[in-house]
């Protein structure tokens, strides 16, 4: 009676999309989704684009909230392509029902999605970024008063070898096979061409040699020694919560102390804008957002000169900022003001409190590249020139935020920490159930049986667990 029978009834051909089943929603992306339609986010993103969309011109096109909240699960889900969203939204009831889109609808295509992300100006990104900045000011994630800057390098979307010169328009091959000939080879093999590559001193500069792909994009070193092209993403984190408070992408082959500025003064405007939204929405409550704005600023010793310490100071900020060592002893002739700058400096780095901000920016900033382009998989960009990566990356570092509200929430940022610290509860509770098994005799302690043993071996490992051999059998969880 148990199996169903063979003989029963037919279903029916045609079921109605309101008869089918619905499983329970993903409970990450359900406490998301109250914390988005608590805050307004559907309206506040309609009325941001109603500029881009005609009433009733061209086909329907995707609604603004769907196509942020697409973004969004990029990160979440460490999706690096909108082909790949895409994808992942088709497949996943949870998905659908976070995007608010029916069993009956379609799901946007990634060309739907990238066509989106072209009409919708970069402003208007920024101003999603500086809204999910709001959300975290309302509930104390955001102080703005010590700020961290550091940067990484992200791939581009290009090839070294389709690099083409920037006078001629010709190919790196080419212009080998024109150097060969012009030293007497008149047929050179590819081993000439090799060799005479390796005798050139400089072989690419950005000066003479650009990507016909993406323009934007510069040749640089990675973090992993490759030399590939790239761009150069800044982040200035809050170093009371871990809050990015300004993302910047900057030319891969600017160095530190050249953009350093830039992120800064994005950084000031950004917390300057949570300060009156805060002053306007909550007049008479106590302000969460410091006053004062940015008061310390830390970074690493790649940022150290004399020229940036002093613009630092002229800003009003004190700089942590640790100095490169120095052969010799500095000329300091006709630079007072700076000589008085580099030595504060100093001075503050060497103290124990600037110890400490080190430290500490080292473990805020380095997380926050880690979940970003790391798990979140943009590390490698498959967008190509500098206004399309940063619509991007805003929306991806603005769900880097959103994650520190779950976080507090939920106590897990992403659905897969949500998915591993359930799984850890679950070993947690068997090895309490383990150890309560553990009969103590007056006599002799009770040796627990081997599958006890077994069990409380795997348990008491923090990390999954690799097959053990106990005798004869392999056995693992």
């Amino acid at each position: 009676m148990s199996k169903r029978s063979s003989e029963g009834q037919q279903e029916e051909i045609w079921i109605a999309h309101t008869e089918l089943a619905r499983a329970p929603g993903h409970p990450f992306y359900e406490r998301l989704n109250e914390v988005l339609e608590r805050a307004g986010f559907d309206k506040f993103a309609e009325g941001l684009c109603a500029r881009f969309y005609h009433v009733r011109l061209g086909r329907p096109s995707l609604r603004p909230g769907i196509y942020f909240r697409a973004l969004l699960i990029g990160y979440f889900e460490g999706i690096d392509g909108e082909r790949g969203i895409a994808w992942r939204v088709a497949d996943s009831l949870a998905l659908r029902r976070f995007l608010g889109i029916g069993l009956d609808e379609r799901t946007p295509d990634h060309s739907t999605i990238s066509r989106t992300r072209r009409l919708i100006d970069i402003d208007t990104h920024r101003e999603v970024f500086s809204w999910v900045l709001g959300l975290l000011a309302e509930r104390g994630l955001l102080k703005g008063q010590r700020l961290g800057i550091d940067a990484t390098t992200l791939e581009a979307n290009a090839a070294m070898r389709s690099i083409v010169r920037r006078d001629t328009g010709e190919s790196y091959e080419q212009f080998l096979r024109g150097l060969a000939k012009a030293s007497g080879i008149e047929t050179p093999t590819r081993e000439d061409l090799a060799r005479l590559d390796r005798k050139r001193k400089k072989r690419t500069s950005n000066k003479e040699w650009k990507s016909p792909a993406d323009e934007d994009a510069r040749i640089a070193k990675m973090k992993d020694g490759r030399t590939h092209l790239a761009h150069k993403a800044e982040h200035a984190v809050d170093m009371d919560t871990g809050a990015v408070v300004a993302v910047t992408l900057q030319p891969a082959d600017r160095g530190d102390t050249t953009t350093l500025d830039e992120t800064l003064c994005e950084a000031g405007e950004q917390v300057a804008e949570q300060i009156g939204r805060e002053a306007e929405l909550h007049p008479k409550e106590d302000p969460k957002v410091h006053l004062g704005g940015i008061e310390e600023l830390v970074t690493d010793k790649g940022y150290h000169s004399g020229a940036v310490v002093e613009r630092v100071k002229s800003y009003k900020v004190r700089s942590y900022i640790p100095e490169k060592k120095q052969k010799g002893q500095r000329n300091w002739a006709g630079k007072a003001e700076e000589k008085q700058a580099v030595y504060q400096n100093r001075q503050r780095v060497r103290g124990e409190y600037g110890k400490s901000l080190l430290r500490r920016r080292g473990e805020l900033i380095e997380r926050s590249f880690a979940h970003c382009y790391e798990t979140g998989g943009l590390r490698r960009c498959y967008l190509r020139g500098r206004e399309n990566i940063l619509k991007r990356q805003l929306i991806h570092v603005g769900a880097f935020n959103l994650s520190l509200i779950l976080r507090k929430l939920l106590g897990a940022g992403t659905p897969r920490e949500l998915r591993n610290r359930a799984g850890r509860v679950f070993w947690r509770l068997l090895r309490l159930l383990m150890g309560l098994t553990t009969i103590v005799s007056p006599t002799r302690l009770l040796t627990p049986s081997i599958g006890a043993r077994r069990a409380t071996f795997f348990c008491c490992r923090r990390t999954r667990p690799r097959p053990r051999t106990f005798g004869s059998s392999a056995t693992g969880c």
